[in-house]
């Protein structure tokens, strides 16, 4: 059994270093896995600047991943050894009242392994055999390395019941927001609007099913929206920044009787919001925590060719460049939208 391995952690605010750790022992119901690729979320880069709200530095980083099985526990029964695999990385008690409901993402104890001291940027990984799930021969080990945040998008627009005809908007077009617009613009085949400052980004919107692609600094971004919808405002938005600003906005975009949902991460954990809409309006706001049996739906629509990551990688470092890949991320303008690691 391997006894050690390489693993990055975040230091301290902006700082990347690397550290022999020990690879957990296996369990019963535990795979080994060697990472092949692992990829920078939009929540590492909060973890990074040291603003994450539920994590303090040091701590290890990364939880979107791809590699191979290479060990598994002696109960481990659905995958083998030489499996190819992605990882939904979520860490579930089991037995309290959300879980048993099977609402596992807001379970009571609900974290990630990379609180707990495992991160994604590492050599080896080591899950339960219930949360590794097989990439079918077409997806690559890059894409696998994207179900997580397919995932997250996925479960953002399952919960929202969106429909054939339906009207949206998408404040943010990071990797969430534009998976999100991809997801939502193939349902509703309607009007999609998102909303960034970022002209790189916004490119990729209109390449990724968005309608209307509109510069939040060149442009006021809620006129042109109420001017295309004839006054009326879009069915749902969503806030994928994490900002006071795309808030309110996300909000004042709606239609009467709309809904908007909360995906960013806010690093200011008490925005204003204009309340009174919610009475004027009778809108909704609600947040999206993760994914609850989302990984696998998010394979299938992957497999089914509906909608494609590959675009979405616009960088790819070695592991021992990770700081790049943060450093490139956090700078103005960049033209990056995942940045992939090869472990």
């Amino acid at each position: 059994m391997i006894q050690t391995h390489m693993t990055a952690i975040i230091s301290a605010p902006g700082k990347i270093a690397y550290q022999q750790k020990e690879v957990p022992q296996l369990k019963a119901n535990e795979v080994l896995i060697q990472v092949k690729f692992a990829s920078i979320c939009g929540s590492d880069l909060h973890l990074f600047k040291g603003k994450h709200p539920s994590v303090e530095l040091p701590s290890a980083v990364g939880h979107e991943l791809s590699g191979n099985v290479i060990a598994i526990g002696d109960q481990v029964s659905t995958k083998k050894i030489g499996d190819r695999v992605t990882v939904e990385p979520v860490i579930a008690c089991g037995k309290c009242h959300f879980c048993l409901r099977g609402q596992y993402h807001l379970c009571e104890e609900i974290s990630f392994h990379y609180r707990k001291g495992q991160g994604a940027f590492g050599t080896y990984f080591v899950s339960p055999e219930e949360h590794v799930f097989k990439l079918p021969d077409s997806i690559s080990y890059e894409e696998g390395a994207l179900i997580e945040p397919l995932s997250v998008a996925l479960h953002a627009v399952h919960k929202n019941g969106i429909k054939l005809g339906d009207t949206c908007a998408v404040f943010g077009a990071g990797a969430i927001g534009l998976l999100t617009a991809m997801l939502v613009s193939k349902i509703s085949q309607s009007k999609c609007f998102v909303v960034d400052i970022n002209e790189f980004r916004l490119e990729m919107a209109k390449q990724s099913g968005a309608t209307h692609a509109i510069n939040n600094l060149k442009e006021n971004a809620l006129e042109t929206i109420l001017r295309e919808t004839n006054q009326r405002g879009v069915d749902f938005a969503f806030e994928a920044v994490g900002m006071k600003i795309t808030l309110e906005q996300a909000l004042q975009s709606l239609s009467k009787g709309g809904a908007a949902t909360v995906i960013g991460i806010f690093e200011d954990p008490h925005p204003i919001v204009p309340i009174n809409l919610f009475i004027q309006k009778e809108i909704s706001l609600s947040g999206s925590q993760g994914y609850n049996w989302d990984f696998q739906d998010a394979l299938n629509i992957l497999e089914s060719g509906s909608i494609h990551l590959q675009p979405l990688v616009t960088h790819r470092f070695r592991f021992e460049e990770l700081q790049k890949g943060f450093d490139l991320l956090l700078s103005p303008n960049n033209q990056a939208i995942k940045v992939l690691i090869e472990m």
